[in-house]
Parts: C-alpha cells; sequence; structure tokens
C-alpha cells in the first residue's frame, strides 16, 4: 500500500498516565487555552489520543456531543464514499512534530516508524498504529517529568490514503494529563480537501506548560505543516508496509 505523505528523513515498556479524569474541558475557538501547571498536572506522563467514526450527518447515530462525553468508546474506521464514488478504508495516524530546549526538532509518528522515546529525548512514545480502528484507537505519551527538556510539540493527524475524508470522519483527539479534568479537542469542521491537520500545540512558556488548541487544516502532510510552524525539517516520500487484515 502506497503512501502519499511525507516522512522525516531523520532520526533523532509501560506507561502509566495517571488517574483517569471524570470531567473535562473542550478547547473551542473562543476558550482555545489551558494551562497544566494551574491544574497541577505539570508532571507525570501525559496521555494523548486519537479517535474517530464516521459523521452522525452522513450515517446516523449519536451526536457529536455524546462522542466528547464518551472519548473511549470504540471508533472504528468506517468504509467512506470517496469522491472516485469507490469505497476506502479510511486510517488516520496521530503525529507530533516536537522541538527541545536545545534545539533538537524532529517527528514521531507511525509512518517510518518514528515511535520515539519516553524515558529519554524526545520524551515523547508513540503506543503503535492503530491501521484498522480499536476501543483504544491510536496513542501519544509526553514524560512531563522531562518538561524542562520540551520547547514545544505539535500535536497533528493525517490521512493514510490520498483520498481527503476529514468530511466524512469525525475525529476526537483528547489529553489525559496526570490530574485534573481531560482536554478534548474535536476535528469538527469540514474541510473535504485537507489531508492533514494540526491539532494542538503544547508549549513551555517559562515552564508554564500550556496547551492551546490550533484545528488548522492543510492540504497537504507533514511538510507543509511543518512549513506552517516553522520546523525546518527535511521531508521526502513514505510509506507503510503490506499487513494482513
Amino acid at each position: 500500500m502506497s503512501f502519499w505523505g511525507d516522512l522525516w528523513r531523520g532520526r533523532s515498556a509501560d506507561f502509566d498516565s495517571g488517574s483517569a479524569a471524570t470531567n473535562s474541558i473542550e478547547l473551542t475557538k473562543r476558550n482555545h487555552t489551558v494551562s497544566l501547571n494551574k491544574q497541577g498536572a505539570e508532571t507525570g506522563n501525559l496521555r494523548i489520543n486519537l479517535s474517530w467514526r464516521m459523521r452522525t450527518s452522513d450515517i446516523g447515530g449519536q451526536k457529536r456531543g455524546s462522542l466528547l462525553r464518551n472519548p473511549l468508546r470504540t471508533f472504528k474506521p468506517e468504509m467512506v464514499q470517496a469522491h472516485t464514488q469507490s469505497m476506502v478504508n479510511v486510517d488516520l495516524d496521530l503525529g507530533v512534530l516536537y522541538e527541545l530546549t536545545d534545539g533538537t526538532k524532529g517527528v514521531v509518528q507511525p509512518l517510518g516508524s518514528f515511535f520515539g522515546e519516553l524515558n529519554g529525548a524526545p520524551y515523547v512514545k508513540l503506543s503503535g498504529d492503530d491501521r484498522f480502528g480499536s476501543a483504544s484507537g491510536e496513542t501519544i505519551y509526553v514524560n512531563l517529568d522531562h518538561r524542562d527538556n520540551i520547547k514545544r510539540l505539535l500535536v497533528f493527524v493525517y490521512i493514510y490514503d490520498q483520498t481527503p475524508a476529514f468530511d466524512r470522519t469525525q475525529a476526537i483527539v483528547t489529553l489525559f494529563p496526570s490530574n485534573g479534568p481531560r482536554i478534548e479537542i474535536g476535528l469538527d469542521e469540514r474541510h473535504p480537501q485537507a489531508r492533514s491537520c494540526a491539532v494542538v500545540m503544547l508549549e513551555n512558556q517559562k515552564g508554564d506548560l500550556i496547551v492551546r488548541r490550533e484545528v488548522k487544516f492543510v492540504y497537504g502532510f507533514q511538510a507543509e505543516l511543518d512549513r506552517l510552524y516553522g520546523w525546518g525539517l527535511q521531508w521526502g516520500r513514505g510509506y507503510k508496509s503490506k499487513v494482513d487484515r
């Protein structure tokens, strides 16, 4: 299976994400930032989860509010109608562009098997690649015990396929801090031609860890997100190997 995205050319356990929160904060255009320090969540492992399903306007079912209230539901990638009228599987991938305080930059993502490292640089670890949907979705962990080494992290989502499908899927990225409520960012804007989306930025501002909603859709892949945020990495074409379903 070919992949029409971008692959970073460079390379630079067990996880405990803390206690589960019983309430949530939804980041919106109006209320787009939250401080992890103010809720006492600047240490421990920050868990970042991606889940998705078909839009209810297309196939019926529960409304988006129910999705936000139940982010750990099973969201299986659905068969969607592509622009060619053929049916395709939607495979959304979760990734993180990172910049450390020593100037080190790179990416953590399934493509190219850049799974990262939790207890060493970049202190960001992808738990695995959810190709076909599962109860847990895709998850990335960030070791905030090393927050002084982290300058900024950009969480993004891209489509593993040449067919745009953000307008047919309803995705949600949820951050589970070590303390306090979970933080939810819904990708509920319709951008039919978009193939990637910058979802949320985690930035170290003089020791204060600020989570900021981005939700910026782009027509390209990682290289375009890189240019948009000035990461300065070199990219090339990448692919995933075939696996049995």
